[in-house]
């Protein structure tokens, strides 16, 4: 059902809306990778934080980690990680799988600029078990989203 809100998203933004589910279990971005003839690098994790008290979503290549303390005064304000329940709620998709879209409202977004390096890169199908193939630039024009360089 998600997966199907996160599809009808991804074609009325242009996008060609295929999500595929890997053969074999992706709970890691390792293991996603793999699965998908990829490198981790390629994997872009959907990560909810409170930009002074306000969700936000940023899209991360999945070898970075995001610190709160050196990306809050990137944004001009004060970032901590958004508490799970209320992501799983503003996202209306699970933690595990969270897409970078078909939220019920639009959350201000930015990009990794890392994932640039990428010819194609790959994010969450908004279901554990789901992803779709995108590039840096569509990713970017999909999610209305701004560059970022998470380190």
């Amino acid at each position: 059902m998600v997966a199907c809100r996160v599809a009808d998203t991804l074609i009325a933004r242009g996008h060609h809306g295929v999500i595929v589910s890997p053969d074999t279990p992706t709970t890691t971005a390792v293991e996603a990778a793999r699965a998908l003839g990829a490198h981790p690098s390629a994997i872009t994790t959907a990560q909810l934080y409170l930009l002074d008290n306000d969700p936000v979503l940023l899209l991360v290549a999945a070898h970075h980690q995001v610190d709160p303390h050196r990306t809050g005064p990137l944004l001009d304000g004060q970032l901590t990680r958004c508490p799970p329940a209320l992501a799983e709620r503003v996202t209306g998709q699970p933690l595990t799988g969270t897409a970078p879209l078909g939220h019920p409202t639009n959350l201000p977004t930015w990009v990794d600029t890392a994932l640039a390096a990428h010819r194609e890169i790959w994010a969450a199908g908004g279901h554990p078990s789901t992803v779709f193939r995108t590039t840096y630039r569509e990713l970017i024009r999909i999610t209305a989203g701004l560059p970022l360089d998470i380190e």
